[in-house]
């Protein structure tokens, strides 16, 4: 069988040998934006594919013997899903893989916020002695994580052993020990207003973009603080930003509705943010992804 990868694993020799082994005869494209046939690959007997965004940028009917495809990221938004669906193309996904750095993330970037850690490294670039008088604690804080799979239950361990109370919402209800209760997410205004702390670990469809809007942000209660680590879509950049300068205590942003975030955006400006780019998936894990891609493969053959 003919299988294309594509970047992350660009001179990984080792997890070669061991997809070789299994039967496969690889192809390599560094850049997904570009077509394969401009690097000497020919789409359409490629059999399966381990990408990230390559058909965001090349057409997938012109990989007419597609029998399977591998995704690097947990997303499903940034491929033709019904496409895929409709020619029975096997899909699989990192589900998992980059729960354990998203819910170390959230934890940092939250205690940060509470802390005061960048007026701290302020003052001491500054070599000045002066002390932060409004520092909070996490300890007894209501989290309500909007998406209680994988990064969702991992989130919610962190914080249940810092003493809070965690909600979830969500479109399936079931039973999860790390939640103490979790709610339909048509309740999510409801919940908005008991909690401290909201995450969004959520995937982005056509339903969620912009599930953060002027509306639900209004029914946040003083001084909450918004994380997002799913897809920046989820959020109204606008309706938030109006928020930061209102009833928000501050937000933890790491997804952008257009990446990378331009330099003009107010959310530049807002004192109460805490800003990265798109890193909060980066850890230790290309072990468990090699492990788990190895797996679905082999199952696949």
């Amino acid at each position: 069988m003919n299988l294309l990868i594509t970047g992350a694993f660009s001179g990984d020799e080792e997890f070669y040998q061991k997809i070789k082994k299994l039967g496969y005869t690889l192809f390599f494209l560094q850049d997904e934006k570009i077509m394969p046939e401009l690097a000497g690959i020919d789409s359409s007997i490629i059999d399966g594919v381990i990408c990230n965004a390559l058909f965001l940028y090349n057409d997938i009917k012109n990989f007419t013997s597609l029998k399977f495809i591998q995704l690097t990221s947990a997303g499903l938004d940034r491929i033709p899903i019904d496409y895929i669906r409709a020619h029975k193309i096997e899909l699989y996904n990192a589900r998992g893989v980059y729960s354990i750095p998203l819910a170390e993330y959230t934890i940092a970037g939250v205690l940060q916020l509470y802390k005061k850690s960048d007026a701290f490294r302020i003052l001491q670039a500054e070599h000045n002695w002066k002390k932060q008088r409004d520092i909070v604690e996490l300890y007894g804080k209501t989290i309500c994580i909007v998406g209680c799979g994988s990064v969702g239950t991992e989130c919610a361990k962190r914080f249940k052993a810092f003493g809070c109370k965690v909600l979830g919402l969500d479109i399936i209800m079931f039973d999860n020990i790390e939640f103490n209760e979790i709610f339909p997410i048509e309740q999510a205004g409801e919940v908005f207003l008991k909690s401290d702390i909201i995450i969004l670990t959520l995937p982005l469809t056509k339903k969620t973009e912009h599930f953060i809007n002027k509306d639900r942000l209004s029914k946040m209660k003083q001084g909450t603080i918004l994380v997002n680590i799913s897809r920046g879509k989820i959020v109204n950049e606008l309706d938030l930003v109006e928020a930061l300068q209102t009833n928000l205590g501050g937000a933890v942003l790491d997804v952008f509705e257009e990446e990378p975030l331009e330099a003009n955006n107010p959310l530049w400006e807002c004192n109460n943010v805490i800003i990265t780019p798109h890193i909060s998936f980066i850890g230790n894990n290309m072990q468990r992804l090699k492990a788990l891609i190895l797996s679905n493969i082999e199952s696949f053959v």
